[in-house]
């Protein structure tokens, strides 16, 4: 089992000491984020947990735990956020020089090939134009190209809720114009570019296809092959491989103005407040009469065909 930490929230910036509290337990609940009654038991035994990817744009929180993790026998990598926003587009993060010595520290801690940049979504608009996309990444990867191999990048995708004058559509000569610049730029300093569910084909320009929940990522980092099979749960156009995730969305507090995940600040800031890192779920507890169902989670490691 690959465990997701999470694509709903930012568990390693706000919620670190509940997911160490549930590492300890050896086992974490869950609600269907569809059907709110529907609770899992999931095992987090590391005989189990071959992988466990963290989505973060802060870190720090949970760089005080990795010595613990690293000692119960766990795997881990992380998709590490990093734009070139200020307050007006994410409000509540850190100065991003502060978050960019995170990301820094993270990675000589941990090795390059566990952390991944992404410079995502890529937005445009008044102040954030096509130069300054371009001045930004080229200043980013002079400085983090030592401590990651790969930038994942996509384009900010229009959806109905996403609301906002900060936001504005980007045209088909724009996308190839960042592309390209992109493509190149990563290449020069020795990184791999993908773009995550872009609907247009950007290998022409050196960007390829990115799988965040990444076997052959993963396969490195554990040193041994693995069975598991492609996500259909997500969107068009991923190719991650399955993975289960213990998030809940309307729970981080970063405030980007062109998250999916949360409906509301003032949803969001309620739930967050309700938090017992002490709880077996992220959010609230188990109500009489609800059933808890224990998900068959197992490994998915070929132990036979180990990986030199």
């Amino acid at each position: 089992m690959i465990l997701s930490a999470s694509r709903r929230t930012d568990i390693p910036c706000y919620y670190a000491q509940w997911f160490m509290n549930r590492i300890r337990a050896g086992y974490v609940l869950t609600r269907n984020p569809i059907s709110h009654a529907q609770v899992s038991q999931i095992s987090l035994s590391p005989d189990i947990v071959e992988c466990i990817a963290f989505w973060t744009k802060d870190a720090a929180n949970m760089l005080l735990h990795l010595d613990e993790l690293d000692a119960l026998g766990y795997n881990y990598y992380f998709q590490f956020t990093l734009t070139p926003y200020g307050k007006n587009i994410e409000q509540n993060l850190r100065p991003k020089s502060e978050i960019e010595d995170t990301f820094i520290t993270l990675s000589k801690r941990i090795g390059r090939e566990c952390v991944v940049w992404r410079y995502d979504p890529i937005i445009l608009n008044d102040d954030f134009t096509v130069e300054y996309h371009k001045t930004q990444f080229r200043r980013m990867c002079e400085r983090l190209s030592f401590y990651t191999d790969t930038v994942t990048i996509s384009f900010v995708d229009m959806y109905p809720k996403l609301k906002t004058p900060h936001i504005r559509t980007i045209t088909a000569n724009e996308i190839a114009e960042l592309s390209e610049y992109i493509g190149v730029t990563a290449t020069e300093y020795g990184l791999s570019a993908v773009a995550c569910c872009e609907k247009d084909d950007l290998t022409k320009y050196g960007i390829g296809r990115s799988s965040c929940i990444d076997r052959e990522r993963i396969e490195k980092i554990i040193g041994c092959p693995l069975n598991n099979k492609a996500d259909k749960n997500q969107r068009e156009g991923c190719s991650c491989v399955e993975s289960i995730d213990i998030g809940a969305y309307n729970t981080c507090l970063n405030g980007c103005v062109y998250c999916y995940a949360n409906d509301s600040f003032t949803t969001t800031l309620r739930r967050h407040e309700s938090h017992n890192p002490e709880s077996e779920l992220l959010i609230g507890k188990v109500s009489d009469g609800e059933k808890i169902t224990d998900r068959k989670v197992e490994s998915n490691r070929q132990e036979q065909m180990k990986l030199f």
